[in-house]
């Protein structure tokens, strides 16, 4: 009877244990989002943001890129929220649908500069010699020029398309995740933790992988969220200048740059509210940082 007793009580904290391992991550995710006003209101706006992103162009009350000769440079009313462009075409419509490419934009540059950044910094951090000067030279090369003055370079020379803007706005980034990886790498690599690993058989870059790089990550996503601000800049930069998206596609930049020609006539809401959106956009992510950084901090999870 003891026997049977037992043998309940192990299958039955069977599946705790495992739906408590399963949901740490997530609890410390709810902890860290929950236990800071600031990451809890980057948070909120990050959701929306995303909502926005995902189903805006099937929630927006007009098509984005419908004329009408008779609705030109209307005001903000009940009909048009955020007022009507020099075509008639709907603002607030146009602001909601412009964050999914503003956001691909970001993202997908960011994602790009911080996989190579990272991987070059990493292996120049902890094997370095050769090496690490090649990494620290190419660096050196890409932050000798102005960086938007560079993206300008290359948009212009390979054409102003969505691609073309990622990878100029990735290249540029690059140096930032590079350097920070090679001196968190090179600070950790003669660690004791690092030392124990490769006295149990672990080869060099299973440690650089699994144990090394880990413990770098917190610092490096407090710039990955500074770089998403900065990549919806540069992207909006070069659209206002004329390098970015084309027109008509609706995107934060361009109707900033467009609204921009109508301010002194008195037309404020062209670019009032694509401004306010870009801003918003860029202070969820700056605001991100810290609630990252201890997202994936493993002493944070202890």
């Amino acid at each position: 009877m003891a026997g049977r007793t037992e043998v309940a009580v192990m299958t039955a904290g069977a599946p705790a244990r495992s739906e408590s391992a399963g949901g740490k991550w997530w609890r410390h995710v709810i902890y860290v989002v929950t236990g800071n006003p600031v990451t809890l209101l980057a948070a909120v706006l990050l959701v929306v943001l995303l909502v926005a992103a995902l189903i805006g162009p099937w929630i927006v009350p007009y098509d984005p890129l419908q004329t009408n000769a008779a609705l030109q440079l209307k005001p903000p009313s009940r009909a048009h929220w955020f007022g009507t462009d020099q075509l008639g075409r709907d603002v607030f419509s146009r602001v909601i649908v412009a964050t999914r490419l503003d956001l691909a934009i970001s993202v997908a540059a960011v994602a790009l500069s911080f996989v190579v950044g990272s991987a070059m910094g990493a292996v120049a951090g902890y094997f370095g010699g050769w090496t690490d000067k090649i990494v620290g030279r190419t660096c050196d090369t890409i932050m000798a020029f102005p960086l938007f003055v560079l993206a300008m370079g290359i948009v212009a020379a390979l054409g102003n398309t969505v691609e073309n803007i990622i990878y100029a706005t990735a290249l540029i980034n690059i140096p930032f995740y590079a350097r920070m990886a090679r001196a968190e790498v090179n600070v950790r690599r003669n660690a004791g933790f690092v030392q124990a690993a490769r006295l149990s058989g672990n080869g060099d870059w299973r440690i650089l992988g699994l144990h090394i790089f880990p413990n770098a990550l917190p610092p490096m996503m407090v710039q990955i969220s500074l770089n998403l601000g900065w990549a919806i800049l540069n992207a909006a930069g070069l659209s206002f200048i004329g390098l970015g998206v084309r027109p008509p596609t609706p995107e934060w930049g361009i109707m900033v740059a467009e609204g921009a020609n109508f301010i002194v006539s008195g037309e404020w809401w062209l670019a009032l509210f694509p401004g306010l959106a870009l801003m918003v956009a860029v202070f969820t992510f700056n605001l991100l940082g810290d609630g990252l950084r201890d997202i994936v901090d493993p002493q944070r999870r202890t």
